[in-house]
């Protein structure tokens, strides 16, 4: 393999990596952290401190968020500045950027911000639009990064 190819390789596993880390965290995770009342044997932890431990799990995650949108945005300006440009790939990887940095950037920050007012805060309306909008958010963060890690094999693959 030549160097280009490792790069592709290694950026396709970044992507891939990315994207399990999604999937991961938004179906067995939050699935189980949500639902500890039925895990253990008496309700150890209440609705709020969920919340504080699925928090602090999406904080720690933002490291990767952020380390995630400079690796895309390096990739994607180098293929685009040699001329290797494909409009899906590009469209796809935007709206990774952009819901990466809204999930981390927005989502997180704000619903930690509300958590540390009190369990009060977190029952609020606003809360709950918050924290619906940061779901959706993670839904189509997943879709993108699904289509940027398909788009860029097929055109690794077509490259040949």
């Amino acid at each position: 393999m030549n160097r280009k190819q490792w790069t592709v390789s290694l950026y396709l596993l970044w992507i891939a990596m990315t994207l399990g880390a999604v999937l991961v965290l938004g179906i067995f995770v939050a699935a189980v952290i949500f639902h500890s009342d039925q895990l253990l044997s008496n309700a150890l932890l209440t609705h709020y401190n969920e919340g504080i431990l699925m928090g602090e799990i999406f904080r720690r995650f933002g490291y990767w968020v952020y380390l995630s949108v400079v690796i895309i945005v390096l990739f994607e300006l180098l293929e685009y500045k040699q001329g290797r440009r494909d409009a899906v790939a590009m469209t796809a990887a935007l709206a990774s950027v952009a819901t990466l940095l809204l999930f981390s950037g927005v989502y997180t920050a704000k619903i930690l911000q509300m958590q540390a007012m009190g369990p009060e805060a977190t029952e609020s309306e606003a809360f709950a639009n918050l924290h619906t909008a940061s779901e959706i958010d993670f839904k189509i963060l997943a879709l993108a990064l699904g289509v940027l890690f398909l788009r860029r094999m097929r055109l690794m693959f077509v490259a040949k």
